[in-house]
């Protein structure tokens, strides 16, 4: 049965409980236990009296900030911090933790100042409170930017301090639980954010128990109608499969008595969205998702783990290929289990988990178990869990390093919340999880940020592979690094970690930063020498040229020289008009043209483009100089340069009819550019080629490119080829105009080519 069929079957009841209902119904258990600051001592027993008596203090000064103010559903406000603070307590968070969970709204919506949390209370709880406050009194053009800041202050303080992230999640929680009085557009803008950003950082976290809770509020939230059929479904299938369940639990308990192997089973149901999702993935109806029941069984060891695992074998047959173990291989979130599924009596797949009791506390409540082991044998458990998390935590701060933009940072974070993992070795067998789909290039920054930068070729499995290639579960990666290396941009759309992806930008930011403050150097010298007059020192210890350049960048409204180079060489400025400004202010410090200078500047009297001096091109440019893709300009030509708005100097040929209308429509920003004596890379150039149809037609024309010592870069085809010949469009890489005439000769000569000439794209 198809999702549509079982909501057409399902929607006629749903939708009479739905109007006898509020759209999103409350949950009230979990937010009535702790609505009261009585409740919530009840729960922090595992508190000394100090520390109480601190919480007390905290829960009288929040109830004082929000006395008068209430919530959406009409309760008074400080019934959500409480709330907040008694799930904290569940995850025996301590008393600093739960003081900033009573506190976590008191800067931002009443007034609280960070330096009286510190007075009242200390600077750890108030650095928690602040980690919690969003920037809305700062002014954002946009309410995305607004948002992207705020996760990004969030995230950095969760990074230093994993309890801003707990107590967090806790808020989110409370608010999913209690949106039932909200307008339908909030709470689905709020449900759509938690289920893209928060959800995925408790699972990051190792929060399951949340994870699942946080996915099941969104899903009813934004899919009502599907959220009731499938709740409706799962009830009728509950019921139809109780009897199975029952006797699968009861032999599973018989046979563990037998081993005298003490156990706990309990029986788990699959959550309304991961049946869902399942149904969407698998395209499938709700009866063909078969294991939306399992088993959990829980013993005291570890050893104890792998001996119910045999037991459950002799018990059941076992499905090839769907045994996962956890516990030798942790998820990157912690996560340890035995995954096995195994064939009922009465046919179905049945899924069994196994676990210890720390391994099931991890399981549940990830990081946060952290603190509920605080003491015993069963820590280690956890510590492991919030080691794992750490270095993710730290990825953060790793990728805040090379991100300065809110809403790219964002972007990188999302790209590290992944749901799925593949686990790779090193050649030293050292385990790495990275997200399903990771590179070579990921495994390399993972390793460390320079082994990335100077990745050059991989291995896997000790075969040669390509940097694209998609690693999985069990790969042994190599990296082959060179000195010389650099990252390459076409990397950005392989690599799948937020890590890999910041590094890579941060790195062609800085080179493209470099490479057109050069050239801002190189034309502004130029444009300056034809006022003759050299360029003023950049030494800081000259007070006369730092006092002309700070009047110099004041005028042009940058921050600093440098910045202002940038924008010369990006040609957000131009050149000769700079130099002129200059030159004026230099005359006004008593600096006059100098004779030779003027003579050696100035190229021609009446060419407007020639007053800036010539630029040198050999190839060895980067992204601050361009070969227009039009007309692909090769050494020989004759070239000229046409200065971009933050794009760099573009080259095309004198010819080039684009570069022509560019040219009468903006003629200022033209310059004379040549070619250098020595070039460092061969250049790329069109073909158009007529050949006669045939077999062996593509081999012969790649072997005469390849015999004139040419390399064909790219190849195009006429879709609708007539009968007798075919248009073939070449790009191919040649050294100047006499290696392409020597290219084109050999071409002619071929039996198969027709005709053979250089084009242009425009």
């Amino acid at each position: 049965m198809s999702l549509r069929s079982l909501a057409a079957e399902l929607l006629p009841a749903a939708l009479q409980g739905l109007q006898r209902a509020p759209l999103v119904q409350v949950q009230t258990g979990p937010v009535e236990e702790a609505s009261s600051f009585a409740a919530l001592t009840e729960k922090l027993g595992y508190l000394s009296k100090a520390e109480l008596k601190q919480v007390r203090e905290a829960y009288k000064f929040a109830d004082a900030a929000h006395l008068g103010q209430f919530r959406a559903s009409g309760l008074p406000y400080i019934t959500h911090p409480i709330a907040v603070a008694g799930l904290c307590a569940d995850w025996k968070l301590d008393a600093q933790a739960i003081m900033a969970a009573l506190m976590h709204d008191t800067i931002e919506d009443q007034g609280v100042t960070k330096t009286e949390l510190i007075e009242k209370f200390g600077a750890p709880t108030a650095d928690l409170v602040d980690g919690l406050t969003k920037l809305d009194k700062l002014q954002f053009n946009t309410r995305e930017e607004n948002q992207a800041e705020s996760f990004r202050k969030m995230l950095l303080a969760m990074a230093r301090d994993v309890r801003v992230i707990l107590i967090k999640l806790a808020d989110r929680l409370h608010n999913m639980r209690t949106m039932g009085a909200m307008a339908p557009a909030k709470r689905q803008r709020i449900a759509r954010e938690t289920l893209d950003i928060y959800a995925p950082i408790a699972h990051r976290l190792g929060l399951n128990q949340s994870y699942r809770e946080l996915q099941e509020l969104c899903f009813e939230m934004l899919h009502p109608w599907r959220h009731a059929a499938l709740a409706k479904a799962v009830k009728r299938a509950r019921g139809h499969r109780r009897d199975i369940v029952e006797r699968v639990q009861t032999e599973v308990q018989q046979a563990f008595t037998k081993q005298k192997t003490r156990v706990e089973v309990s029986g788990r149901e699959k959550t309304i969205y991961s049946i869902y999702t399942k149904m969407r993935e698998k395209h499938a109806g709700f009866a063909q998702v078969s294991d939306i029941f399992g088993f959990r069984i829980v013993v005291p060891t570890l050893t104890d783990c792998y001996v119910a695992l045999g037991v459950l074998h002799q018990l059941y047959k076992p499905v090839p290929g769907r045994f996962k173990d956890y516990i030798a291989i942790p998820k990157a979130n912690g996560y340890q289990s035995l995954h096995t599924t195994l064939v009922s009596p009465l046919g179905t797949a049945v899924e069994f988990q196994v676990r210890t009791e720390a391994m099931h506390a991890v399981a549940e409540k990830g990081i946060a178990a952290h603190w509920i082991y605080k003491t015993g044998d069963k820590r280690h458990a956890a510590v492991d869990a919030q080691k794992l998390s750490s270095m993710w935590l730290q990825s953060l701060l790793d990728i805040q390093d090379e991100t300065r933009d809110a809403a790219e940072f964002l972007e990188h974070v999302k790209i590290d919340l992944y749901p799925d993992a593949v686990y790779v070795f090193t050649p030293r067998s050292k385990i790495l999880a990275l997200p399903r789909g990771a590179t070579p290039v990921d495994f390399a920054y993972a390793i460390h940020s320079d082994v990335g930068q100077h990745t050059v070729a991989a291995k896997v499995n000790g075969e040669p592979v390509a940097l694209r290639t998609e690693l999985k579960s069990g790969d042994v990666v190599e990296i082959i690094t060179a000195p010389g290396a650099k990252p390459n941009p076409a990397w950005l759309s392989m690599v799948r970690t937020g890590r890999a992806r910041s590094k890579i930008r941060h790195h062609l930011k800085n080179m493209e930063t470099e490479e057109s403050r050069a050239l801002g150097e190189k034309l502004l010298a130029q444009a300056l020498r034809a006022e003759g007059l050299q360029m003023p020192s950049a030494d800081p210890t000259d007070a006369a040229a730092v006092a002309l350049w700070q009047q110099l960048t004041r005028w042009s409204g940058n921050r600093s020289r440098t910045d202002l180079m940038v924008d010369i060489g990006l040609g957000r400025k131009i050149a000769i008009i700079v130099a002129k400004r200059l030159a004026q202010m230099m005359g006004e410090h008593g600096i006059r043209p100098d004779a030779v200078t003027l003579t050696l500047g100035r190229y021609g009297q009446d060419d407007s483009t020639a007053t800036q001096g010539e630029v040198l091109v050999d190839g060895s440019e980067g992204a601050s100089i361009q070969f227009a893709p039009c007309c692909r300009p090769i050494p020989g030509d004759q070239i000229v340069g046409y200065l971009g708005r933050g794009e760099g100097l573009l080259v095309h040929t004198a010819d080039c009819p684009t570069g022509k209308r560019l040219f009468e429509r903006d003629s200022e920003r033209w310059m004379q550019v040549d070619w250098a004596e020595e070039m460092t890379r061969a250049f790329e150039t069109h073909l158009h080629v007529l050949v006669k149809n045939g077999k062996g037609v593509l081999a012969q024309v790649a072997s005469a490119v390849s015999s004139a010592e040419a390399d064909i870069t790219h190849l195009d085809m006429d879709p609708t080829p007539s009968q007798e010949t075919t248009e073939l469009r070449l790009l191919i890489s040649v050294r100047d105009r006499v290696h392409l005439a020597d290219v084109l000769r050999t071409m002619r000569r071929s039996p198969v080519v027709l005709k053979v000439s250089r084009s242009r794209l425009s």
